[in-house]
């Protein structure tokens, strides 16, 4: 009998999920249903797929219909996260789905007994010599509950029709018209209400609590303490919001302030106890030797929050076996896993359906309200309860983006090549994400009764890394030492945001290599091209340097400059260049942006266009504006005053042109430019005005004090 080691490694998710009936099912109404576990969170992903099946199956796009990720039905794809979803769902539906067709292809051929080679199939059906069937004819006699062998090859890239061009996105039309498209939206028969109240800060514990008052209040349900975990449920959404804060007053806690302050946090991050390991050490002792002139920089990037517009949101309901729950979460089946652990049910006993989540990325809060959701249900079983975390909730106990500390050094020759390249980075973990440890990442965990110990936090290895992501530079030195110092010790709680470290790296190299050019008298644009042989990495440098008219050694007037940053996402995924154009009035403003964006074989370009598009514009936001704000008690921007993101008026237009190579792998595009941007717009502050700031965000007063 064989065993899963001894069966051939299959492409993408493919591997982990082998049944061709757990991906493609024929519905009776002339569609095809296409399950996958990638879930749609605003990056038309779902498009894409689509696009990918259609084309592999020859029927037309609108013939598809894509089932919502639950995991009763669809296959395990684990975290839509990392740009992967491309690779991985996109891979494996391709050979699924050139499976599938070859399957009802023999099917077809002895229907109409002619050989397969005559045969020519479009929107589905197959017909040879005036004689036809289809998918849904045939849908009877062709067994999918059997196990993919990837032995089909999919199309070639001349044979795509649909893949490669413009597409309308399936999940816009809802959310541009207003119609029920968020969970936020969702409402179940019976529906109640629920609201948490949170201790004073993560190491509180609840002393005591005089509920009466809260019970007696109009509308509500229940009042709900699980050890240190408290909510309220009632019929209306008003009626719980009031309850919750009444709670809130009858509760005394134990709350000991445990934070280092936020003005002493980059001191605090080197000095604790690391974890070091060196990832890159190259050595040249002749090319050291003609070292001329050396640069040393140490750049800084604060905690940062996913800062997601809508509140995170979750349903649940419990009818006293089996847990129901709608959740905007990345990763519906290691949520499972984390409330298996919680609810102490087995996983068969509880079902999780996605449901798009307004303002959802990253590791926001979604996994933690499920848990909230669910509790309240089992309190109020069996009405199903809606949990709205507010806007303090979110902003105060969602996961943040790690704080980073970078130092560099560098040196060139007399010539202006770079000898030497030292890159050491002071960081936390980036993931706590649900379902990848002993115990539990979700915040109720640890407050329960019988509490389920919190999981510490990892730090993805290389080759994609996470602290250390992009900390090895694509760029050619013939010495190089980059090392990671890991800080286990987190004072905020922390997890994945879009780019990992990938953001915070890339700022600094592409700020170094700015001041390295500066210093030896060299073009920004130039330099770059001197020390890259990666052509894909050339071309789009070259590309963006066209786009915007990017004049040699061109310089900034006082109040106005441009500059530019590169990397290759990952050193795996996208290749990307951005130019940022800079304006300094009463606030640094950027103006316009370009990317080159090299993502291998594009699936929907206008897809991919937006995904570059909002990179471009969080990462403005993130680099202008955004950091965590807290004290040695606990997180002190807890609204949109003390958290502020970029707004409409303050955006820059942003043009984007793809380099399509149809013949590589497609690459994920959310998350390329994020860095880029990032270091374009820093390099563009001293292109305008001749100072340079190391720390974000790029404030007025840091701007100021760097002028002074």
């Amino acid at each position: 009998m064989s065993t899963a080691a001894d069966k051939p490694v299959l492409p993408g998710s493919l591997n982990a999920n082998r049944s061709l009936a757990r991906w493609i099912r024929i519905n009776d109404d002339g569609t095809v249903a296409v399950r996958v576990g990638k879930v749609e969170i605003g990056q038309g992903i779902l498009t894409a797929l689509a696009q990918i099946a259609a084309d592999e199956l020859d029927v037309e796009l609108h013939q598809v219909r894509i089932v919502t990720a639950n995991t009763e039905s669809n296959p395990n794809e684990g975290m839509t996260s990392g740009s992967r979803s491309v690779e991985e769902s996109g891979e494996a539906l391709r050979y699924v789905c050139a499976e599938v067709r070859a399957l009802f292809m023999q099917a077809a051929a002895r229907a109409l007994a002619a050989s397969i080679e005559k045969l020519q199939v479009s929107e589905g059906v197959f017909h040879v010599d005036g004689k036809r069937t289809s998918y849904w004819d045939l849908a009877a006699e062709v067994d999918l509950v059997r196990e993919a062998s990837a032995q089909v090859p999919p199309k070639q890239a001349a044979d795509l029709t649909i893949v490669g061009r413009y597409a309308q996105r399936i999940d816009l039309p809802a959310k541009i018209f207003g119609e029920p498209a968020y969970i936020q939206d969702m409402a179940l028969p019976g529906l109640a209400h629920g609201r948490i109240v949170r201790p004073p800060n993560y190491a509180a514990k609840l002393l005591s609590l005089d509920d009466a008052g809260v019970r007696a209040l109009p509308g509500v349900i229940a009042v709900v303490r699980d050890g240190d975990f408290l909510g309220v449920v009632a019929e209306r959404e008003e009626q719980a919001i009031k309850a919750a804060a009444v709670l809130a007053q009858a509760c005394r806690w134990d709350a000991p302030r445990q934070l280092p302050h936020e003005a002493q946090i980059y001191d605090y991050l080197t000095s604790r106890p690391v974890e070091t390991a060196v990832i890159s050490d190259k050595k040249d002792e002749k090319a050291k030797a003609r070292t001329h002139t050396t640069l040393e920089a140490t750049y800084r990037k604060p905690y940062i929050a996913h800062a997601s517009i809508g509140p995170s949101c979750a349903i649940a309901r419990y009818d006293g076996e089996r847990y129901e729950l709608w959740s905007h979460s990345q990763g519906i089946y290691p949520l499972r896993g984390d409330m298996v652990k919680c609810l102490r049910v087995p996983a068969d006993r509880i079902v999780v359906h996605h449901a798009d989540g307004s303002g959802c990325y990253g590791h926001n809060g979604a996994d933690d309200v499920a848990l909230d959701a669910a509790l309240l249900a089992r309190a109020v079983s069996p009405r199903p309860v809606r949990v709205q975390w507010m806007r303090a909730d979110e902003s105060g106990w969602e996961p943040f983006g790690p704080a980073m500390v970078m130092k560099l050094k560098a040196s060139t020759d007399a010539q202006g090549n770079i000898v030497d390249w030292t890159h050491e980075t002071w960081s936390n973990p980036h993931s706590n994400r649900s379902g990848r440890g002993p115990g539990s990442t979700l915040i109720a965990a640890p407050h329960m009764a019988d509490p389920v110990p919190v999981s510490p936090p990892i730090d993805s290895p290389l080759p994609a890394g996470a602290s250390h992501r992009n900390a090895i530079p694509l760029y050619e030195f013939p010495n190089q030492k980059v090392a990671r110092h890991l800080i286990m010790d987190t004072p905020l709680r922390i997890s994945a945001l879009r780019a990992l470290g990938g953001f915070a790296n890339v700022f600094a190299i592409e700020s170094m290599l700015d001041e390295l050019a500066i210093a030896c008298g060299a073009d920004p644009v130039e330099f770059r091209l001197r020390h890259l042989k990666d052509a894909r990495a050339r071309a789009v440098i070259e590309r963006v340097a066209q786009m915007a008219d990017w004049k040699s050694g061109e310089k900034g007037d006082g109040t106005r400059g441009r500059g530019i940053g590169f990397c290759k996402y990952k050193n795996l995924g996208s290749y990307c260049a951005v130019i940022a154009e800079v304006v300094l009035e009463q606030e640094l403003r950027v103006v316009k942006a370009w990317a080159a964006v090299d993502i291998g074989r594009v699936v929907n370009p206008n897809g991919a266009i937006n995904q570059i598009e909002g990179g471009v514009l969080q990462a403005t936001s993130w680099t202008l504006k955004e950091a965590v704000r807290f004290d040695d008690n606990f997180v002190t921007s807890l609204g949109w005053d003390t958290y502020p993101i970029l707004t409409f008026a303050e955006a820059p237009r942003v043009e984007v042109q793809l380099i399509d190579r149809p013949s590589e792998t497609s690459k994920g595009a959310g998350e390329g430019a994020q860095g880029p941007t990032g270091a374009a717009i820093v390099n563009a502050l001293h292109n305008a005005v001749g100072v340079r700031v190391r720390e974000l965000p790029l404030t007025r007063e840091r701007i100021m004090a760097a002028m002074a």
